[in-house]
């Protein structure tokens, strides 16, 4: 009996002992922000708009034309704790399609305008397009870069514009200009660090691929930026 009442008292008295304490030890993160980005591709057909993007998402160039209603290429992207993904719309050549077109412009935050050095018509073509987004974008239009682009600059033999063209014409619309080469990788990188360093100046962007070229001269004109 005497036994049995001491193991009882010595279950009591563990029951009554102070346990030690748990520790819980969060781990707490940056909080991470996201945003996405996008840049709406627009120009008349067969000048090289899905090339160009095509150079810039895969790394790879298609001779064959195909054309194109919409398609949409998404790259996600983070620096610095800031999450966010690269939207490039690549829209249909011509007026097709032009509630997409429309649809594309309103959910914009830079455009490139696409025309080809080896037809002069291109450049006239684009026209549309320009008044297009400034219909869309009304006051707010100088808060949306746009990129002139005078593609296939390696096509020397049915050059039709000149570098002076172009520049002539980003004067008159006050945007930024360069010609690019989708097939030779010329230009096309730049293009789009122009871009995304317009719209986040503390981002990380990656540096040229082995293949691009470094444009030969840059000139300021109103502000912005015109590579050759």
């Amino acid at each position: 009996m005497g036994n049995a009442c001491l193991r009882f008292k010595e279950r009591l008295m563990q029951r009554l002992r102070p346990q030690p304490t748990l520790l819980v030890i969060r781990t707490f993160t940056p909080q991470t922000r996201s945003k996405d980005f996008r840049v709406v591709v627009l120009g008349p057909a067969g000048v090289g708009k899905s090339a160009l993007v095509q150079r810039r998402v895969c790394g790879t160039f298609r001779d064959t034309y195909l054309p194109t209603i919409e398609d949409t290429y998404r790259q996600v992207q983070g620096c610095n704790h800031a999450m966010g993904a690269l939207h490039i719309i690549d829209t249909t050549g011509g007026h097709r399609y032009p509630d997409l077109q429309r649809l594309a412009i309103s959910r914009g935050h830079a455009f490139v305008l696409v025309y080809s050095v080896t037809k002069k018509e291109t450049l006239e073509q684009l026209k549309p397009f320009y008044e297009l987004i400034r219909e869309i974008k009304g006051s707010n239009l100088h808060k949306f870069p746009i990129v002139l682009v005078g593609n296939k600059r390696d096509d020397r033999f049915h050059r039709e514009l000149t570098l002076r063209d172009g520049a002539a014409r980003a004067l008159e619309w006050n945007c930024a200009f360069l010609e690019t080469s989708a097939k030779l990788d010329v230009n096309v990188q730049e293009l789009f660090y122009m871009l995304l360093n317009h719209e986040k100046p503390d981002a990380c962007p990656q540096g040229p691929q082995k293949k691009s070229q470094k444009p030969k001269a840059t000139e300021k004109l109103l502000g912005k930026c015109i590579i050759m």
